[in-house]
């Protein structure tokens, strides 16, 4: 897994307890973790906690004593005149903080610019299908800012941000971070994608792509569910911002105007003891014997998704046609049941998927049902908990064939559900030693897949090979499906929400070690704003000093840049660039070279103004902290104007580089003679 680079070698582990674990969390996302309905004899609003909800799960990867507050909306719309009192009580009763964001912003934002906008694009889809249209449409993006804002007053209404951490979550949220870096240039704050994260080429095509990376970028932490989201994220940052980034022994670290913006890869998990507490429920039980006994004699095959046009049912009802089709003998023997969750989106895509869902389905159960056999059963409804986990426990088979997603569990819960646990054993009269099985076939291209090296992986878009998928599913020997599933139950046992909640917070706290150690300020208006760091060692080079340092010593090595430094800045000017040498390799070949012909440096000077020259100043003082020196030169690395620079000093502008030459030709002394010549080669390097 990747992780954050550390400043300081040695510094902690993430297997420990956070340092901080006792100050508080604030995680804001679009959904609060809660129910609401009005009480039908008081008419008053009644609320209770979303125990299926991720974001109320991940407390448990705090210390017990930590204090977690939650920003966000609820699923209701409460009248205007009800708002402080409900607002009140949430605070007290439940420690949230609702937004209560007006109804017409509320569609714009949400089912506007995040669904028909944000979802498709991050899910691969160019903004050009028939139902949107192909216009960015200005004012569904001025409702997102304007609800990230509302968001944003909220969370100032209760953050105290010398001491809180605050976890923002998913796209819903991506500008946030902006705001409130602006009102709190020190505030530990963190980001996690819950969704994809298009390539590039997919991602250039939307109007405030800059707008939403410097979103993003304002955090101190971002994490993603794969490695190829967070390398498309890196390779936009790269390309559009012109942005640098460092991943060394896995770590990987964005340089964006002296702060290091660290990427975190880690999937999220499921909450163990939720799942199995529902399936020690009596109901569960029962509806396993239920669907044990109208499925008797046939192997089930689950598919649990959204009506949504990516999660790929259709193409998964293609795969079981197919089966069917070339494998006569398993006519009458297999049933998919797939359940089907409400969209959360709506438009003319998701009713189109809906109806081609259907047609097919009724196609396969014309082509090959009987009056007593179904092969392809819809449940389009809401299902309990219970009844999902009992069709978990029940199916031979799980297959999430989506054509892009972002993490989903469904596949998680399929594997904890089939492990069972000692009272569903007693309740059902199996042997609690008795072996479990599961298999799965899933989709390449959904965030769990690279974590389940014992599933299927499947391109959903090649039916005939999901078809094979499902006939080796469904005919693998027990003892295989007992290895793989084992595999599975021991990484998803693990790496539940928990161990993700407490993984992200402990490379939170190491991300935010030196923010009281550097000088920060803002600059940039609106949602171009950002956070210029420096280190307290950055200060003006002093010429009186190192005019002084120039005396003392004989053997100087001098490297300057010419446009910027020594000279304005001119468009005439052409910088020459050779083929495979850099300012970094040039300097370090030539200061190797002085030390190999035993003339190591005793002074060395280096100044210029643009990113080319931080890798000379990178190159030079790595070369001179090498112990091969017989002796520490006088270093002083020198950038051209206050900025983020490897360099330890800075001078304004040209004007004071030239007056710095003047004074180091003023105290050289007549030329010496018999010097020695040392000549460098880059012969091999080019």
């Amino acid at each position: 897994m990747q992780r954050i680079i550390s400043d300081v070698d040695g510094y902690g582990s993430t297997d420990g307890d956070s340092d901080v674990c006792c100050e508080r969390k604030i995680i804001v996302a679009n959904m609060l973790p809660l129910h609401a309905k009005r009480d039908a004899e008081t008419g008053k609003w009644c609320f209770s906690l979303d125990e299926d909800s991720p974001y109320l799960q991940l407390k448990d990867g705090f210390a017990p004593e930590t204090e977690v507050l939650y920003v966000g909306s609820l699923k209701v719309e409460i009248d205007a005149t009800e708002q402080d009192e409900v607002a009140q009580k949430l605070l007290d009763d439940f420690k949230c903080v609702p937004t209560f964001l007006p109804h017409e912003l509320q569609k714009k934002f949400y089912l506007g610019f995040c669904k028909q906008q944000l979802w498709p694009l991050f899910h691969y889809m160019l903004p050009m299908c028939p139902d949107h249209g192909d216009r960015f449409e200005r004012s569904l993006w001025q409702a997102y800012v304007s609800a990230n804002k509302i968001f944003a007053d909220k969370v100032m209404e209760i953050i105290n941000p010398e001491d809180d951490c605050v976890w923002v979550h998913d796209y819903h949220l991506m500008i946030l971070p902006t705001i409130l870096r602006k009102r709190y240039t020190r505030v530990r704050l963190g980001f996690f994608l819950h969704s994809p994260f298009p390539s590039s080429e997919i991602y250039r095509t939307l109007p405030v792509r800059d707008e939403i990376l410097r979103g993003l970028l304002n955090c101190d932490l971002i994490g993603f569910h794969t490695f190829d989201y967070a390398r498309h994220f890196l390779s936009c940052c790269s390309r559009m911002l012109g942005l640098d980034y460092e991943s060394k022994r896995g770590h990987i670290g964005l340089d964006y105007f002296g702060r290091t913006v660290y990427i975190k890869i880690l999937p999220v998990g499921v909450h163990m003891g939720r799942l199995e507490s529902v399936l020690d429920l009596a109901s569960t039980s029962a509806k396993i014997k239920e669907i044990q006994e109208q499925f008797k004699g046939k192997k089930l095959i689950l598919g649990v998704d959204d009506m949504d046009i990516f999660k790929g049912i259709s193409l998964k009802l293609l795969a079981l046609e197919q089966l069917l089709e070339h494998h006569t003998e398993l006519q009458g023997k297999i049933v998919l049941v797939q359940i089907v969750n409400p969209a959360r989106g709506s438009g003319k895509d998701v009713q189109e998927a809906k109806r081609e869902t259907y047609l097919t389905a009724k196609r396969i159960n014309a082509a090959y049902g009987s009056p007593n056999y179904e092969p392809v059963i819809l449940i389009d409804r809401h299902v309990p908990r219970f009844e999902k986990s009992a069709y978990y426990a029940v199916a031979e088979c799980c297959i999430v064939n989506a054509v892009r997603d972002g993490m989903n569990l469904v596949p998680y819960k399929y594997i904890v559900c089939r492990q069972g646990t000692p009272y569903m054993d007693e309740a059902m009269g199996r042997k609690s030693d008795s072996p479990r099985t599961s298999m799965l076939v899933v989709s390449e291209f959904i965030g769990c897949s690279p974590s389940l090296s014992g599933a299927i992986r499947v391109n959903p878009w090649d039916i005939d090979a999901v078809a094979d998928a499902l006939e080796s599913a469904i005919t693998m020997r027990d003892s295989e499906k007992q290895l793989r599933h084992e595999k599975h139950y021991r990484y998803v046992s693990s790496h539940d929400v928990a161990y993700w909640a407490r993984s992200f917070m402990q490379d939170l706290e190491r991300a935010c070690k030196d923010h009281y150690t550097k000088r920060c300020w803002g600059f940039g208006l609106g949602l171009r704003f950002r956070v210029v760091s420096l280190s307290h060692g950055f200060r003006k080079l002093n010429i009186e000093h190192i005019v002084s340092a120039y005396r003392r010593t004989n053997r100087r090595a001098i490297f300057l840049d010419y446009d910027g430094t020594v000279v304005p800045q001119n468009s005439i000017i052409k910088t020459p660039s050779p083929e495979g040498v850099s300012k970094g390799l040039a300097a370090e070949k030539v200061l190797s070279r002085m030390v190999h012909s035993g003339n190591a440096p005793d002074f060395v000077m280096c100044i210029g103004d643009d990113r080319s020259d931080e890798d000379m100043f990178e190159s030079i003082l790595s070369t001179v902290s090498s112990p091969s020196l017989p002796a520490a030169p006088e270093i002083f690395a020198c950038t051209v104007g206050q900025k983020p620079s490897k360099a330890k000093y800075y001078l304004n502008d040209n004007t004071e580089v030239v007056k710095l030459l003047h004074g180091l030709a003023t105290a050289s002394s007549p030329k010496l003679k018999n010097l020695p010549h040392i000549k460098v080669s880059f012969e091999s390097t080019v």
